[in-house]
């Protein structure tokens, strides 16, 4: 089992080659009332353009941008903020008017446009090639939190490669059967908590840190999988490293929610979706890599024992040059 995984390991870098390591940064369009036809807007979108059709945002007619900032670096993506005037020849009210975004279909990319009234009145919506404007509503609903936040959580698992890389780390320890259960519920508890605390601000992290962290768990266990003989205490009880370095994890996903932030009226339920999207995400990768294995056992025949040594050596490879580029985010 172990080793035809490990045939599986050029694969997944491959799916995940665009991915960069658990480097979030989704397109997200965040509209805020501060008066009576004003509003603000701050546009953020990935700094890697993947089409020559630029992604932009998109308002109502009546709206005009009055002021426009400089775009600024921040992470992976570009920002850009404006403030609107609405209250041009229409009340200025945006309730049954239109936000958007331009260029989602060539790009392949989703957005999430959220919009905060004085009122108190929260909106948000995932928009994506099919549908690439929103129509405010007049109270936003529980069953659109419910999709969005799965979907949200579900394509940040996939397109973190370093969760991923964990995961089948831990596939590649543990083999299938009951201790892969054991290993990835355990993996499911400890990233939960924390993703739950965190996000509801119960404490706060460094972020560097836990990027550095992060990158070190798999370090380890790149380390333990190099043992080869099973007499490791991870290899022996391997929910403790799962769990333990779970809570880890558990803080970047609640960075990455952060970066798509949280309805007010909604939060415990979009909380909850999100990582349920995420389990969810976590679960098909499992599924995925089982049943490319089931294809790939009979054919693979005797290259089983020299494929058993690649994927350990590219964990410890990619691991170590994240630990060292982390690390230098965390002296800097």
């Amino acid at each position: 089992m172990k080793r035809l995984l490990a045939a599986l390991f050029p694969l997944l870098l491959l799916v995940a080659g665009e991915s960069q390591a658990h480097r979030f940064a989704p397109s997200l369009l965040k509209v805020v009332e501060t008066g009576s036809g004003q509003y603000t807007a701050v546009w953020k979108k990935p700094a890697q353009a993947t089409s020559v059709t630029p992604l932009v945002p998109s308002w109502p007619e009546d709206c005009a941008v009055a002021v426009e900032g400089e775009v600024q670096m921040e992470g992976t993506g570009l920002v850009s903020r404006y403030r609107l005037d609405c209250s041009g020849e229409g009340s200025g009210d945006l309730v049954g008017q239109s936000l958007g975004v331009t260029g989602l279909g060539p790009n392949q990319a989703s957005a999430m446009v959220m919009l905060t009234l004085q009122d108190g009145r929260y909106y948000q919506q995932v928009l994506n090639s099919e549908r690439d404007t929103f129509v405010i509503p007049e109270e936003p609903g529980a069953g659109r939190v419910m999709l969005e936040y799965s979907v949200l959580g579900a394509e940040h698992i996939w397109g973190g490669i370093d969760h991923l890389l964990f995961v089948f780390g831990l596939l590649l320890l543990v083999g299938w059967g009951k201790r892969l259960i054991w290993t990835i519920t355990a993996f499911t508890l400890g990233h939960s908590i924390t993703l739950s605390l965190v996000t509801l601000g119960f404490f706060d992290y460094p972020v560097a840190l836990v990027e550095f962290t992060i990158a070190l768990s798999i370090f380890v266990l790149a380390l333990e999988l190099a043992r080869r003989d099973g007499a490791g205490l991870f290899a022996r009880y391997p929910w403790w490293l799962a769990g333990g370095f779970g809570l880890l994890h558990g803080m970047g996903f609640a960075g990455a929610l952060a970066e798509v932030g949280l309805p007010q009226s909604e939060v415990p339920l979009a909380l909850l979706f999100f990582n349920i999207g995420i389990e969810m995400g976590q679960v098909l990768f499992v599924v995925a890599v089982m049943a490319v294995y089931w294809l790939l056992r009979r054919p693979l025949g005797n290259w089983n024992e020299r494929l058993l040594p690649v994927p350990v050596y590219l964990l410890g490879a990619l691991s170590a040059m994240w630990c060292i580029e982390r690390g230098m985010e965390v002296l800097s």
